[in-house]
């Protein structure tokens, strides 16, 4: 028996992907948890009371074989992508690393001692392609992109602790491609009609690259297309 964890269940992407685990039926038990959910499936990835909280309730089985954090933060009315180093701001930027890096790597601190010690299991993150360092020909974002990298560089660190304690465990970051989303709402027009994901169909090409990694893919950032990102 095993389990599929999906964090962040309460957003577009998130949800999605819990439906889409559920409706593939691999796994005896889809846990779902969000900020926003009552009190058995609630889990603030800023808040490590509520992550340890959630991990207890995981613990009590089956053993979950597949985490995947779907958490993120770009804007809010509070938070804006800066477009020039002027914008910087930094509690902003704090509350921009505190979700998208410090509390994914806090989720992997209760949450992969709990997925199994032998056989194929994988944590995933959501990440950016905004976040390659290689990639960034455009500046701006900064706070999005340093916070993305900071995550990519947790994975990668994250991958290379859990292989010692399981040699075929999977820690990847994956990036959906753009989403039809209220995160992206307010920069989708300049994106292609046939490059802006339903929510849904994003699920379904994140879980089928899911599906294809290997061992020695473990610490990498893939793409919704499956194409690696460089760091």
């Amino acid at each position: 028996m095993s389990a599929a964890v999906v964090i962040g269940a309460t957003g577009g992407l998130g949800a999605a992907l819990a439906d889409a685990i559920e409706e593939e039926g691999a796994f005896d038990r889809v846990w779902r948890f969000g900020r926003s959910l009552s009190r058995d499936g609630h889990l603030d990835v800023t808040n490590e009371a509520s992550i340890a909280a959630a991990a207890r309730r995981i613990a009590t089985g089956p053993a979950p074989a597949l985490v995947f954090v779907a958490t993120g933060l770009l804007h809010r009315e509070d938070i804006a992508p800066e477009k020039t180093m002027r914008d910087l701001d930094a509690s902003a930027m704090a509350e921009l690393f505190a979700v998208n890096a410090t509390g994914p790597a806090l989720v992997a601190k209760h949450l992969l001692p709990l997925m199994p010690k032998t056989g194929r299991c994988v944590f995933a993150v959501l990440s950016a392609r905004v976040g390659s360092i290689a990639d960034n020909k455009l500046g701006g974002w900064y706070g999005y992109r340093a916070s993305k990298a900071a995550l990519n560089q947790l994975v990668r660190t994250l991958a290379i602790e859990e292989k010692r304690r399981n040699d075929r465990s999977i820690v990847v970051a994956l990036h959906p491609g753009t989403v039809d989303t209220g995160l992206s709402k307010p920069f989708q027009a300049t994106v292609r009609a046939d490059q802006l994901f339903a929510p849904d169909r994003a699920a379904v090409q994140l879980l089928d690259v899911i599906d294809g990694l290997k061992a020695p893919d473990s610490g990498k950032h893939f793409a919704w297309d499956g194409a690696e990102i460089a760091p």
